[in-house]
């Protein structure tokens, strides 16, 4: 019965445009945005974006990897999600490794998945703002390595690269 009715608006010219014939290159279409949105997806970054913070331009080649994250604001710091303290409050604490900081540090890298019997094959990766003064960015490298972390990463957003290439 399809076949039929088919073979009629074929002959007629695919009906004017409506109907089945011009059903099937919408259906086309959708498969490949969704083939797309499919590939598309897979390639985000596993490091959190927040819009409180302005993160540095880089050209970083490598992907990130699950690892515990320092987030810097202007006002707080976190580490995974959680705040641990204030920026006022670290630059404000005496010399050396800031004690809230390594402690949490210590904590979150017993709850990151996989074998971390040794704290030495720990990374931290650090998320701060651009404008942050480095003598506070130095506190927390400093506490980072007072923890055991082997691997300290600055998080980067990757240029875009021109359509020749890298600039000489």
């Amino acid at each position: 019965m399809m076949k039929l009715r088919l073979r009629r608006l074929a002959k007629k010219g695919g009906g004017g445009g409506h109907g089945m014939p011009a059903l099937i290159p919408m259906i086309d279409m959708l498969m490949i945005m969704v083939v797309y949105l499919l590939v598309h997806t897979a390639d985000y970054e596993i490091l959190p974006n927040t819009k409180n913070i302005a993160i540095p331009m880089s050209t970083a080649e490598t992907a990130p990897r699950e690892t515990v994250t320092v987030l810097v604001t202007r006002d707080d710091l976190f580490v995974n999600g959680a705040k641990v303290m204030s920026v006022a409050a670290l630059r404000a604490a005496p010399e050396g490794a800031v004690e809230p900081l390594q402690s949490a540090l210590r904590l979150a890298s017993r709850k990151l998945p996989g074998d971390n019997s040794g704290l030495s094959k720990a990374e931290v990766t650090v998320m701060a703002d651009k404008t942050l003064p480095y003598t506070v960015l130095k506190r927390i490298m400093t506490t980072c390595s007072a923890a055991q972390f082997a691997k300290l990463s600055l998080a980067v957003v990757a240029k875009e690269t021109a359509a020749r290439g890298p600039a000489p």
